[in-house]
Parts: structure tokens; C-alpha cells; sequence
């Protein structure tokens, strides 16, 4: 006896027997699906679709077929026919397979046939398409045990298909006499493999092995990287990777250098609900006979809504340590404890540091440790005339091997009321009132043969005014904006006695960011004192399309000199020197910018900076160049310096750059740069050559020639040439 249904579509079950198949021909027919899942999902709904459905009860098969479509929540199948045999108790699908998998997998196949309760089976010409769009192909597969699937003949890649000759081989391609697919362990196995790149082998391994997409980190060792450099000799780095959790991770790297001893590096991450901890770490053993490290670390803990805590630890054995092992070099290593708090428009904090200066000639003992330093700020709610108060507070204390210790407390609080006129200008009244105690030990000064201890303090009241009213004229792209800007501060002269020390004031510099500014100082050690009047000027057009430029000059007026100001500042004077800055982007290719403190006396620059881009992603250039002359007691040398940049996408997968940097004053090349890379969708192909001829105690200029072949999916490959 034969049934026929035509042209049917359910939502139910049709066929105890055929919807229980179709339903488990969609899962044990997927690489990631086991039985277990199958029974938690038996309550989800199936939907089925077929032109046609036949069952014939004699032979005990039942067949669906034309534009079969079966759906079982996230997954859904399609073939040409679906039949099922009851007696044999197997399923088999043909014609234009494809099964939709929830994890973003496609797989495609000409046959398929399951038996042994659905975890036994074989399928003709399976190709998947997996979800990082890397793809797999057997002539023949079997599935063993549910979660297990074996491909002969198989070919893997993450290279798409040529559009105008899909037959062309790949760029690259693994092909291997059997790739294994385990479900359970998640990883694909390859057995007597080869690298195949243009369609030429290249590489032969028995055994080779990689995590499937649904997994994104694995233990195991990660791609050597050999070479040599003029400072570590011939050396060879095999990284491993620890995954110690799904929010946790640990990274060694060991290092063997022919001629700076063996060493290891580490980095660990770690991320929380409520703390992290992320930083870098090594260890090396010279041919010194001497143990040399770092450690570079930052860790967080949220302990409440309110508070949080932390730690930024930097270290190293010696100064020369990071830059002769490639590690990031830091001019001063800073450690910091700290604990703040957020409530409101309130933040306290309270910290303490140690430091480790890495400079040549700089003695250690000179650097300060500081324990502890308390801040505490907090902004007023608006009144009803627009009025807000403020206040700032601080307590600091820190001692040295050598010079002096210092303890100190400031208290400053202040009363802000801004205001815009009727006709669109714009004022600030702002009022501080700023005390500052100091207990000191060991504080020289004004070359006296002995020193200073004891406590001392100031008392400095100050009054700010400013006003800036800006014009704005529309033309018929374009908007004009023209806007004057002046400021008046008043304090008592003075407020820097001799008795105090400067530990946080030692370097300042005018610009127009703080040219209009109460405070200029980037610390407390020292205020600005007197009455000074600030003016300014701003003009800029703004496109309609984007396009932009802008023009400040500004400069400043005290009624009487500084000397809390060093010479060569620009500051120290009646008349400050000149501050300007031009910025010019009419265009998206094009942007430039000039930035200068110009003499007052004869306008010559004491600092310029020059910097520009031009150019699109396909071609661009980039230049800097930077000049400023020493100020007295500062620790910064008079520095000219030139850098160069090319870039070029040369073709949509091809790239260079190149980059230079020159220092003009003592005519000395820094270093050089080139890049070259090709990138597409499956491979990373990149060259970088650099010269370094920076001179740093006992290590000399360096060179290197590192070339890159990342092939994306499966790993990456380096090597240091020279």
C-alpha cells in the first residue's frame, strides 16, 4: 500500500517515525552536535516542508521529496529527497545537501546515508563551509560514535574560491590523506599532510593538528621564532600558551641567545567580574653569571560601587636591561598602589610610588619615594545663579637616599559663575583660595653650604575674569568664525619662597592650551604670581563638506618679571614670547599643523613644530619636524629633529611604508623603517627591515630583517634574516 501527499507543509508531527528521522538526520549529521543535545532540544518545534511525500507501508519507506526543508530551531536542512527505511532503520538524503548549523556552519554533500540508531554513517563529496569562513572537503567522510568524522582525501584552506576560475587552486591548501574531525575534543587532525601554496607543495608533515572555529584559545605552543641580532647573537623564541581559564590566560615565552645567555618571558592575563590583571614579566641569565629581569604589571579589583584598588608595578635589574631584550624601554619605571573612590561629583584617592630611573648619568637616589599622596576634589551642584563651588585638597609626603624630604598639604577652594550675554559672549568669574603648608628636611637652596628644615607655607589668593565673544559670518559654503579671547588673573606677587622645594614644577611650557589658564604650572610646587592680562585671537572656516582651518595668536602681560619662571621659557619677562598655532584641512587627503612660541623681541622661534599628512590610503606622506631650544634648569637638551613617512596601498592587497627619523641637531640618522606586506582573506605575507642607531651606554645601533607568513586559521611563521 503506497500513500501520496502532495505539496505539504506541517508544523507538526506527520510521521512519528519520519519527523523523529529527519530530526536526527539535521543533528548527527552536524560537526558539533552530540546526542545529549538532542534530548534537551526534544521539545522544540520541527517545520517541514516537501513538494511531495510518498510512504510506501509494504517496504516499510518513507520518502519525501522536491525542495525538501526541514528546521529544527537554529538548524535547518535541505535536499532534494529524504527517505527513511524502518525495517533497516536508516536514513539517507541525496541531491543538493545542505544543512544550516546554529554556529554559522554549512555543510554540503551529493549523498548521505545514517544508520545504527543515526550515530553510524557515510557521506559522499562533503564540502563545509565552516563559521570563520575556512572551508573542508572530502571525497568520502564517515561519522563514528555521534561525534566523531573522518574525511579521506581531504582538502582544507581559508582561501576563497577564484571568482573567475572557481577550479584554479588556492592560494594556499592542506591537503592530507585523512582529516579527522573530532566533535568532542574540538580540533581537526590531519594525517600524512602537505602544504600546498599555488597549487605546489611546499611542506610535508605526518601529523598535524589545529582547533576547530568553535574554539578560540587552546594550550600549546605557538609558532618559534628564530633569527639573530647584533646584540643577542643567534637566538630562537618558542612561545607557549597556557589557557588557564575562559577569562585567564599565560603566555612563556623561552629565549636562547648565542650570545646574551638563555632567558624567559611571560605575559598573563586575567579579567573579571569585579578585577583584572594584565602585564608582562622576564628573567635572563647572562653569560655574566648574572640574573637580569623585568616585570611590567597592572592589576585592578572593584571593592565596592564606590571604591576600587590597584597596582601598576614597573621594574628592572638595570637600566639597559629592556632595550638590550626588545622589551618596551621606559625613560622612568613608576610603581603605584592606589585605592579611589567615585561619589557624585566627589573623587578621592590615595597613593603611593616608587621609582626606577633609567637614564644615563641619573642617580638613583635621587628619586623619591612617595608615601602616601591624597587627593580629594569636589565640584559643587549649579545654583540658581549659575554659581558653583569647587575644591581641590592634597597630602603628600616622600623621602630620598639622597636631597630632600618633603611634607606637604595644600587646601584650595574656589567659586566659579560663567555667564553668556544676550549678544552671545561669553564670561568666567572664577575665585581661589589656595594655602599650602610645608614641613621639609634637607632642602638646599640658593647655594647656602647648609640646608633647610623645618616647616614653611604661603597663603595665595587669586581672582580670574575671562571673556570671549565669537562673530560668526555665513557665506555660501562656508561658516566664519572670528573670536577674541582675553583673560585677567590676579594674585600678590610672589608666592614661591626660596624655602619651598620644587619637585613637580620643574618643567613648564606655553602653549594656547594654557595661555588663558589661572594655573600654568603642571604641579603645586609652584604658583603663578602677580596680575597678568591674557589676549588671544581665534579665526577659523568650517566647510560644509568637512573641510576646515583654523588660525591662533595670542601672548600674555604681567605688570611686573618672574623669576619663579626659568630663562628661555618665554615667561619670565613683561611680554611673554608669542604663541601660535595654524591648522589646515580644506580637503580629507590633506592635513596640516604648525605650533610656535616665537621670541618677542626679534619673533624668532624658540619652539616649532611642523607636521602634515598627505595623501589618500593609496599614496600618502607624513612629515614632523620639531625644534626648541633648551630652558634653563630643564632636563631636556636643545632637540631638532626630522621624521619622514611614506605609505601605499599600492594595490588592494599589496602595502609598503617606509619611515625615518633624523636628529638635525647633532645630524645624526635615529633610525629607518620599511614595511611591505600582502594580505588577503587567507595568508599575511610581510617584510620589515629596521636600523636603529641609537647609542645607549654599552649597547650599540641595531639591525634587523624579520620576515612574516601568517597563514590565517592555522598558525604563523617567523624569521629575524638578520
Amino acid at each position: 500500500m503506497i500513500g501520496l501527499i502532495s505539496s505539504i507543509s506541517v508544523c507538526r508531527n506527520v510521521s512519528a517515525k519520519l519527523s523523529a528521522a529527519l530530526l536526527l538526520s539535521v543533528f548527527l549529521t552536524a560537526f558539533n552536535t552530540s546526542a545529549a543535545e538532542i534530548r534537551a532540544d526534544a521539545g522544540v518545534p520541527i517545520n517541514f516542508t516537501a513538494d511531495e511525500i510518498v510512504h510506501n507501508r509494504d517496504l516499510g519507506i518513507i520518502t519525501a521529496s522536491g525542495n525538501v526543508e526541514v528546521t529544527y530551531g537554529a538548524r535547518t536542512l535541505y535536499a532534494d529527497t529524504i527517505s527513511y527505511n524502518e525495517r533497516q532503520d536508516l536514513v539517507s538524503a541525496s541531491g543538493n545537501i545542505r544543512l544550516m548549523e546554529a554556529n554559522g556552519d554549512v555543510l554540503f554533500a551529493d549523498y548521505m546515508e545514517l544508520s545504527q540508531d543515526m550515530r553510524e554513517g557515510t557521506i559522499k563529496a562533503l564540502r563545509v563551509l565552516l563559521s570563520d569562513r575556512s572551508r573542508m572537503a572530502g571525497a568520502e567522510a564517515r561519522r563514528i560514535g555521534g561525534n566523531r568524522h573522518e574525511l579521506d582525501r581531504g582538502i582544507y584552506t581559508a582561501c576563497e574560491p577564484c571568482k573567475e576560475n572557481p577550479a584554479k587552486p588556492p592560494l594556499w591548501q592542506v591537503k592530507a590523506v585523512r582529516i579527522i574531525h573530532d566533535v568532542e575534543r574540538e580540533t581537526i587532525e590531519y594525517r600524512d599532510a602537505w602544504l600546498e601554496v599555488a597549487g605546489v607543495p611546499v611542506a610535508y608533515t605526518p601529523y598535524f593538528l589545529h582547533p576547530d572555529p568553535t574554539i578560540k584559545r587552546r594550550t600549546g605552543f605557538l609558532t618559534p621564532n628564530v633569527g639573530s641580532s647584533s646584540r643577542l647573537g643567534q637566538f630562537i623564541q618558542t612561545p607557549f600558551f597556557w589557557n588557564l581559564g575562559p577569562n585567564q590566560d599565560l603566555t612563556l615565552v623561552p629565549l636562547i641567545t648565542s650570545s646574551s645567555g638563555a632567558g624567559l618571558g611571560g605575559e598573563y592575563r586575567f579579567l573579571g567580574h569585579e578585577s583584572e590583571i594584565k602585564g608582562k614579566f622576564s628573567g635572563a641569565y647572562t653569560d655574566y653569571e648574572r640574573a637580569r629581569g623585568h616585570i611590567d604589571m597592572k592589576g585592578r579589583v572593584n571593592l565596592t560601587d564606590t571604591w576600587r584598588a590597584g597596582l601598576n608595578a614597573q621594574g628592572a635589574s638595570d637600566d639597559s636591561y629592556t632595550r638590550e631584550y626588545g622589551y618596551q624601554s621606559l625613560p622612568v619605571m613608576t610603581t603605584r598602589a592606589y585605592a579611589e573612590g567615585f561619589r557624585g561629583r566627589n573623587y578621592l584617592a590615595a597613593n603611593a610610588y616608587t621609582f626606577q630611573d633609567m637614564r644615563a648619568n641619573t642617580p638613583s637616589s635621587t628619586s623619591p619615594f612617595v608615601l602616601p599622596l591624597v587627593e580629594y576634589s569636589h565640584l559643587g551642584e549649579p545654583t540658581a545663579g549659575g554659581g558653583r563651588t569647587r575644591l581641590d585638597a592634597s597630602m603628600l609626603a616622600f623621602t630620598r637616599s639622597a636631597g630632600a624630604d618633603v611634607r606637604r598639604l595644600s587646601f584650595a577652594p574656589g567659586w566659579d559663575l560663567p555667564y553668556v550675554g544676550p549678544a552671545g559672549d561669553i564670561y568666567k568669574l572664577s575665585l581661589t583660595l589656595r594655602g599650602d603648608v610645608y614641613h621639609v628636611n634637607g632642602h638646599e637652596y640658593l647655594g647656602r653650604a647648609d640646608s633647610f628644615n623645618g616647616t614653611t607655607g604661603r597663603f595665595h589668593p587669586e581672582a580670574a575674569f575671562e571673556w570671549r565673544y565669537p562673530f560668526v559670518r555665513r557665506h555660501e559654503t562656508i561658516t566664519e568664525v572670528l573670536e577674541p579671547i582675553t583673560s585677567l588673573v590676579v594674585s600678590p606677587y610672589g608666592g614661591n619662597p626660596v624655602r619651598i622645594p620644587n619637585d613637580d614644577s620643574r618643567e613648564i611650557l606655553l602653549d594656547e592650551t594654557n595661555l588663558f589658564a589661572a594655573r600654568r604650572y603642571p604641579g603645586l610646587d609652584r604658583v603663578d604670581g602677580g596680575p597678568r592680562f591674557n589676549y588671544g585671537l581665534r579665526w577659523g572656516i568650517f566647510g560644509d563638506q568637512g573641510g576646515r582651518s583654523s588660525v591662533f595668536v595670542g601672548q600674555s602681560v604681567r605688570a611686573r618679571t618672574d623669576n619663579a619662571y626659568a630663562m628661555g621659557s618665554g615667561m619670565e619677562d613683561h611680554l611673554s614670547d608669542v604663541i601660535a598655532r595654524v591648522d589646515i584641512k580644506p580637503l580629507r587627503f590633506m592635513n596640516l599643523i604648525y605650533r610656535t612660541q616665537l621670541d618677542k623681541d626679534g619673533f624668532s622661534p624658540t619652539r616649532s613644530e611642523v607636521g602634515g599628512l598627505i595623501g589618500t590610503a593609496s599614496l600618502n606622506f607624513g612629515a614632523n619636524y620639531l625644534f626648541f631650544n633648551q630652558v634653563r634648569g630643564s632636563e631636556f637638551p636643545t632637540q631638532e629633529q626630522l621624521a619622514l613617512s611614506i605609505n601605499s596601498q599600492i594595490a588592494r592587497n599589496w602595502k609598503i611604508s617606509f619611515a625615518s627619523l633624523q636628529d638635525l641637531h647633532t645630524n645624526d640618522l635615529r633610525s629607518l623603517s620599511f614595511l611591505g606586506a600582502y594580505e588577503d582573506e587567507c595568508l599575511v605575507l610581510a617584510l620589515t627591515a629596521n636600523r636603529s642607531l641609537f647609542y645607549d651606554r654599552d649597547l650599540k645601533p641595531d639591525d634587523s630583517i624579520v620576515a612574516r607568513i601568517t597563514f590565517k586559521t592555522l598558525g604563523e611563521i617567523g624569521q629575524k634574516l638578520y
